[in-house]
């Protein structure tokens, strides 16, 4: 008993801790950017930061409509509270391994910017030559609070909500930070290797991707599963509501990662919305040719599929191939989707179908179409006469995904001796919203019931 007492503080003594700590890091004069900054640039990024952050409530939605209705609310506020999680972690030194001075080219110094030191100071980022480094920093933060929450649907309807959120401390240190340096620090030794990765193909949906595969082989399958239950989603609607969010705010994903406000943010945008379209209407339309009737379901899916294959290639291909990009991702990933569906692996809302195998179809395809007439700074592809980039992507996209799915791995096998990972059959039986948070979602009312 004393022992649970004890693993149910730790939590708030250690933001307790960490707040306390806060109050002693001396404030610093910010970096003089007059002559160097863009008002029209920051304006931008600054809104394409907000819209990245508005895809994580539209993620809640997306999930939380799909699963059964007894879990809509503790699936929904397991991406949420990322927000949370991560914002702190990013200011105290989440950005500096991701993002300061390079240790062989593998992670960042810690030191860097500890507690955001440096970062308002800081000169702008190379990348982002006329933006403050402090925007840039805040705009990486949401990319960074969104991956967490993919991996939610992967595990829902069974994990414990108190060993997610270790799982998000854990994954952030040693699975975000360190793809985040290898694909997007000059010294990362992806970035190094010529790996282009416009907006997180590798370091977002690869990594949640795989690591939504170990979460779903460390829990094993929920009892519905193993019955053949079929199980209804809670509010389709919902799910709408969530792939709008997350369309509307891949927008500032994909081209605000041009970190300016210029013609490739303009292509960027255009690419992503292409994709995207193409997708939904292949996921459907291959559903129709198997026999299915055309579903809501079936388009949101695959519009998703087709934003998460773009991502790697938003700002390095043209938006004619994007269509090619949509298309083909929707179709793969339907069919992993198929053949999960006859095998007894439980990735509840297909996360690594979708989300990994789409984030790896978009690397391969960046390989191939990628232009240098899109973007100087990018590399022409298979299908413009370079085979070797080609291979450069396809090289980075196996490291990334052993090294994903390998940690992912042991750090929930941790999280499970630490604490349970899953919670009690009963608890499962009687839903997760009033298990784990007391809270009950009944024909889209949300009710607190009194605390026990």
């Amino acid at each position: 008993m004393e022992t649970n007492s004890i693993k149910q503080s730790t939590p708030f003594l250690v933001l307790i801790a960490v707040a306390i700590a806060s109050i002693f890091i001396q404030p610093v004069t910010a970096f003089n950017g007059e002559g160097v900054y863009s008002g029209a640039d920051i304006a931008w990024v600054i809104t394409a930061a907000a819209l990245v952050f508005l895809m994580t409530p539209g993620l809640a939605f997306f999930y939380g409509g799909m699963v059964h209705r007894k879990n809509v609310i503790s699936t929904m506020i397991k991406s949420v509270v990322a927000a949370g999680i991560v914002s702190v972690i990013w200011v105290i030194v989440g950005f500096s391994l991701c993002f300061g001075d390079s240790i062989g080219g593998f992670i960042g110094d810690p030191k860097t910017f500890l507690f955001f030191n440096n970062v308002i100071s800081g000169e702008p980022w190379g990348g982002g030559p006329t933006i403050p480094l402090s925007l840039f920093a805040l705009f990486q933060l949401m990319f960074a609070i969104i991956t967490p929450g993919l991996v939610v649907g992967a595990v829902a309807e069974r994990i414990r909500f108190t060993s997610y959120i270790l799982f998000i401390v854990l994954f952030c240190l040693f699975v975000y930070a360190p793809l985040a340096h290898w694909s997007w620090h000059p010294e990362g030794f992806l970035a190094k290797m010529g790996v282009l990765d416009f907006a997180g193909g590798t370091v977002v949906h690869i990594s949640a991707g795989c690591a939504a595969l170990a979460g779903a082989l460390v829990l094993k399958r929920r009892k519905s599963h193993l019955e053949h239950q079929e199980v209804p989603p809670a509010n389709i609607p919902y799910v709408l509501i969530g792939t709008g969010l997350l369309w509307f705010g891949w927008f500032g994903f994909n081209a605000g990662s041009a970190l300016a406000a210029n013609d490739l943010a303009v292509s960027a945008f255009g690419t992503t919305n292409t994709a995207a379209a193409a997708a939904g209407l292949s996921w459907m339309f291959f559903d129709v040719i198997k026999g299915k009737k055309p579903s809501v379901l079936g388009f949101c899916i695959g519009a998703v599929v087709g934003l998460v294959a773009i991502t790697p290639a938003a700002g390095f291909v043209a938006i004619p191939q994007s269509i090619f990009i949509g298309v083909v991702a929707a179709i793969i990933s339907n069919l992993v989707v198929q053949w999960k569906s006859k095998s007894a692996l439980d990735d509840t809302l297909d996360v690594f179908p979708c989300h990994g195998v789409g984030g790896m179809v978009g690397m391969l395809l960046t390989g191939v179409f990628a232009s240098k007439k899109v973007n100087p700074i990018g590399n022409d592809g298979l299908f413009y006469g370079n085979p070797e980039f080609f291979f450069t992507q396809l090289k980075a996209m196996l490291i990334v995904v052993a090294f994903s799915f390998a940690v992912s791995f042991v750090i929930f096998k941790l999280v499970n001796l630490i604490q349970p990972l899953r919670v009690t059959s009963e608890e499962e039986e009687q839903g997760l919203d009033l298990s784990q948070h007391n809270e009950n979602y009944t024909q889209g009312t949300l009710i607190s019931s009194p605390s026990a």
